[in-house]
Protein backbone atom coordinates (compact mmCIF):
# COMPACT_ATOMS: atom_id res chain seq x y z
CA UNK A 1 0.00 0.00 0.00
CA UNK A 2 2.84 2.39 0.81
CA UNK A 3 4.41 1.67 -2.58
CA UNK A 4 1.20 2.76 -4.32
CA UNK A 5 1.11 5.98 -2.29
CA UNK A 6 4.76 6.62 -2.97
CA UNK A 7 4.31 6.02 -6.70
CA UNK A 8 1.27 8.31 -6.84
CA UNK A 9 3.16 10.97 -4.92
CA UNK A 10 6.12 10.73 -7.29
CA UNK A 11 3.84 10.97 -10.33
CA UNK A 12 2.06 13.94 -8.79
CA UNK A 13 5.37 15.68 -8.16
CA UNK A 14 6.56 14.96 -11.71
CA UNK A 15 3.29 16.35 -13.08
CA UNK A 16 3.63 19.47 -10.98
CA UNK A 17 7.27 19.96 -12.01
CA UNK A 18 6.33 19.64 -15.69
CA UNK A 19 3.55 22.18 -15.15
CA UNK A 20 5.93 24.61 -13.42
CA UNK A 21 8.50 24.26 -16.23
CA UNK A 22 5.80 25.02 -18.77
CA UNK A 23 4.59 28.07 -16.83
CA UNK A 24 8.15 29.34 -16.38
CA UNK A 25 8.89 28.91 -20.09
CA UNK A 26 5.74 30.81 -21.06
CA UNK A 27 6.55 33.61 -18.61
CA UNK A 28 10.09 33.91 -19.96
CA UNK A 29 8.83 34.20 -23.54
CA UNK A 30 6.15 36.70 -22.53
CA UNK A 31 8.63 38.78 -20.50
CA UNK A 32 11.21 38.74 -23.27
CA UNK A 33 8.68 39.90 -25.85
CA UNK A 34 6.80 42.46 -23.75
CA UNK A 35 9.67 43.91 -21.73
CA UNK A 36 12.73 42.95 -23.72
CA UNK A 37 11.71 43.66 -27.30
CA UNK A 38 9.27 46.48 -26.55
CA UNK A 39 11.38 48.41 -24.04
CA UNK A 40 15.00 47.29 -23.71
CA UNK A 41 15.70 46.38 -27.33
CA UNK A 42 13.53 49.08 -28.91
CA UNK A 43 16.49 51.24 -30.03
CA UNK A 44 17.99 48.24 -31.83
CA UNK A 45 14.67 47.41 -33.49
CA UNK A 46 13.84 50.98 -34.54
CA UNK A 47 15.39 50.56 -38.00
CA UNK A 48 13.16 47.63 -38.93
CA UNK A 49 9.78 48.70 -40.31
CA UNK A 50 6.65 46.60 -39.93
CA UNK A 51 3.09 47.76 -40.50
CA UNK A 52 4.15 51.38 -41.06
CA UNK A 53 6.05 51.71 -37.80
CA UNK A 54 9.26 50.43 -36.26
CA UNK A 55 9.44 46.90 -34.87
CA UNK A 56 10.02 47.97 -31.25
CA UNK A 57 6.87 50.08 -31.21
CA UNK A 58 4.94 47.27 -32.90
CA UNK A 59 6.00 44.83 -30.16
CA UNK A 60 4.97 47.34 -27.48
CA UNK A 61 1.54 48.00 -28.99
CA UNK A 62 0.47 44.79 -30.74
CA UNK A 63 3.17 42.15 -30.79
CA UNK A 64 3.22 41.44 -27.06
CA UNK A 65 -0.58 41.07 -27.03
CA UNK A 66 -0.50 38.67 -29.98
CA UNK A 67 2.32 36.67 -28.40
CA UNK A 68 0.33 36.54 -25.15
CA UNK A 69 -2.69 35.12 -27.02
CA UNK A 70 -0.50 32.53 -28.75
CA UNK A 71 0.98 31.58 -25.36
CA UNK A 72 -2.51 31.02 -23.95
CA UNK A 73 -3.37 28.55 -26.71
CA UNK A 74 0.07 26.91 -26.49
CA UNK A 75 -0.30 26.48 -22.72
CA UNK A 76 -3.76 24.92 -23.09
CA UNK A 77 -2.54 22.54 -25.82
CA UNK A 78 0.58 21.55 -23.87
CA UNK A 79 -1.33 21.06 -20.61
CA UNK A 80 -3.80 18.78 -22.40
CA UNK A 81 -0.90 16.65 -23.62
CA UNK A 82 0.66 16.63 -20.12
CA UNK A 83 -2.70 15.58 -18.67
CA UNK A 84 -2.86 12.67 -21.12
CA UNK A 85 0.75 11.74 -20.40
CA UNK A 86 0.15 11.58 -16.64
CA UNK A 87 -3.32 10.04 -16.91
CA UNK A 88 -5.28 12.95 -15.44
CA UNK A 89 -7.08 14.05 -18.59
CA UNK A 90 -10.80 14.70 -18.59
CA UNK A 91 -11.70 12.06 -21.13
Amino acid sequence: MDDMKSNATQEGEAYWQANLRLILGCLVVWGLVSFGFAILLRPLLSGIAIGGTDLGFWFAQQGSILVFLVLIFFYAWRMNSLDRQFGVDEE
